[in-house]
């Protein structure tokens, strides 16, 4: 049985990261980077698919560690366990990387003596392939195809473990500390890696700072501040530091319904977040990491228009080949278990808005740009010219038919509104009036034909009366001002997306069996969703209802302040891949709108 998506922490090294669970298993790991094969993979099957466990020895049922908690501002995690003899606590962290992908797992007993076990079961290449293990006298190696693993366990003795595990036993008393170092190096490397020879508590020492001094720079001092340091913490956790990308989730498959087939993979940057991201950096005092996040953008998107995609990988690359891993049962049965993402060949016109508000952004942020960014603007925008008529699969990635998705071309409107306000702030305005056509065009085709006066609403499509959470972004992005009639009538309608306090994308099965995104089945409630709608009410002067709507989405927050993509109000769970940029974004965004005098 998968332990719920609640409750597992998050530890990263701006690389890649590791989902620990309150059994004090980490159930996934990826190595080297996010979008790497794992070597665990129990989180999405079971403990044959590779885990690694530190936790009090016993025969009993295990148990969850009696209480856990980041250390204040850090990334460091501390879980504590009582038992009849003593009291433990293991320190989890990730130090952020200089040279090699290292896990730290400190025991230090706390009172009393604890019989401890680590039990480590790698299993290479997405969960399937194990490894040929070695025990040495320093080191336990394992190896299989390009991977090794080292592990250090400072002279503890290795005893034989079933299902090939690597088990040791060991003893902690009060005041007494045991240290367990697993380092990932490419499988050619003949000698323990270098991270081996530190000592661990100047390692330890040295990530605790390095949070601290990172948070420290946070600009928030409203009265939601420490689930906005969280949520930042969690945001600069899946940042890939090499290139600035930020992926979405650092999980693959984890479903938007229990049993069902939403199961997507999230280990990747898309674009949808860019403006979004680049203004939650910006405004909390971080500029190194949105002209990183800006660098990774225009390196990605570098290229013919024509090839732009929603979804990149984190080194910017464009081949994400989606395919589905069989000998997975999936988390909670939940199958296809997917690896890779086929959003990154659909048509998406939105993309072209995301963009070019990102750049416009970046322009007044005074972030340097590169010199041919306004040739890169130019062609965008030719190509929006030819294409922002065309249906395409819209925010959400439908894998239904194309339609002509209403924000898909309140983005297009957005694209040539951007390239406007660039033009003048450049003194660029060579196709200005070619520009301004279009962008009246557009706001006057979605006026007349995503407007439904029945419904008093935006809808999701042309000619359809179905909702979308999405028309909650039309005052956010300049597109009507929020006491437009027709903005209060889209935010009263939403009503109907709402389940249990919190608001759905759109009806999963407003389409026929499969629904607008072609899957069968529903899903949770959007966190993300949920969050614009705080907005839309704090807008459209209801701040009251609005603080109550985010003080609800911080309620679903795990313990540790951590959010995954969806939230099912009838079960009380989170769903969906975790932990969620995009939630964590729209969190920052909302405490300060709600902040404001």
């Amino acid at each position: 049985m998968n332990a719920p998506i609640e409750d597992y922490a998050l530890i990263s090294d701006l690389e890649t990261a590791a989902m620990v669970g309150r059994d004090g298993s980490i159930d996934w790991l990826c190595l080297p980077r996010f979008d790497s094969p794992a070597c665990l993979a129990a989180m999405l099957g079971t403990q044959d698919n590779g885990f690694w466990r530190v936790a009090p020895a016993s025969r009993a049922v295990r148990v969850p560690c009696a209480g856990r908690a980041y250390r204040p501002d850090t990334l460091v995690l501390e879980s504590r366990w009582e038992t009849p003899t003593g009291v433990v606590r293991v320190t989890d962290f990730m130090p952020p990387r200089s040279q090699l992908p290292c896990v730290v797992r400190m025991v230090e007993g706390l009172s009393g003596s604890v019989t401890m076990r680590s039990e480590l079961r790698l299993r290479f290449h997405q969960g399937r392939v194990v490894p040929w293990v070695q025990v040495g006298e320093a080191c336990t190696v394992a190896v299989a195809g390009p991977d090794a693993v080292w592990l250090n366990t400072e002279d503890l003795e290795a005893e034989p473990g079933g299902e090939r595990s690597i088990v040791h036993d060991f003893t902690v008393v009060a005041g007494r500390r045991t240290t367990l170092t697993f380092v990932w190096a490419p499988s050619y490397v003949p000698e323990p890696p270098t991270p081996l020879s530190v000592p661990p508590e100047t390692v330890l020492k040295e990530t605790t700072d390095f949070w601290r001094r990172w948070t420290a720079q946070c600009h928030y001092q409203g009265p939601w501040r420490d689930a906005v340091v969280r949520s930042l913490i969690t945001l600069k956790a899946l940042t890939y530091a090499p290139t600035g990308g930020i992926v979405a989730a650092p999980t693959t498959s984890l479903p938007g319904r229990i049993g069902g087939e939403r199961n997507w993979d999230h280990r990747f940057c898309w674009l949808r977040d860019s403006a979004l991201t680049l203004s939650c950096l910006l405004r909390c005092g971080y500029r190194d990491e949105a002209t990183a996040w800006l660098g990774w953008l225009v390196r990605a998107i570098a290229g013919q228009p024509a090839d732009l995609q929603s979804v990149y990988g984190v080194g910017g690359q464009r081949l994400l080949r989606e395919t589905e891993a069989p000998w997975l049962p999936g988390y909670e049965g939940s199958r296809p278990v997917r690896f890779g993402n086929s959003a990154m060949s659909q048509f998406q016109l939105d993309v072209y808005g995301e963009v070019l508000d990102a750049l416009l952004l970046s322009l007044r942020a005074g972030i340097p740009m590169p010199g041919h960014v306004w040739s890169l603007v130019e062609a965008m925008m030719g190509q929006l010219r030819r294409q922002w008529r065309r249906p395409d699969q819209g925010l959400w990635q439908v894998r239904g038919p194309a339609r002509q998705f209403v924000h898909s071309k309140v983005m297009a409107w957005v694209a040539a509104d951007r390239a406007l306000r660039m033009g003048e702030l450049l003194g660029r305005n060579g196709p200005s009036d070619v520009w301004r056509a279009l962008r009246d065009d557009v706001h006057r085709e979605v006026c007349r034909e995503g407007w439904d006066a029945g419904r008093g609403s935006f809808v999701q499509s042309y000619g359809s009366p179905a909702l979308d959470a999405s028309a909650l972004l039309i005052p956010r992005l300049g597109f009507l001002p929020a006491e437009d009639e027709r903005v209060l009538g889209t935010v009263r309608a939403m009503r109907e997306l709402t389940h249990g306090g919190f608001v759905r994308r759109y009806a999963p099965n407003g389409h026929g069996p499969h629904g607008v995104d072609g899957m069968r089945g529903g899903e949770g409630a959007f966190v993300a969703c949920s969050l614009w709608y705080a907005d839309a009410l704090a807008t459209t002067g209801h701040r009251e209802e609005a603080t109550e709507v985010f003080e609800r989405v911080l309620e679903i927050r795990n313990d540790l302040g951590l959010l995954s993509e969806q939230w099912d109000p009838d079960a009380g769970r989170q769903l969906g891949n975790a932990p969620q940029a995009f939630s964590h974004i729209a969190l920052v965004e909302t405490a300060f709108l709600l902040s404001e005098e």
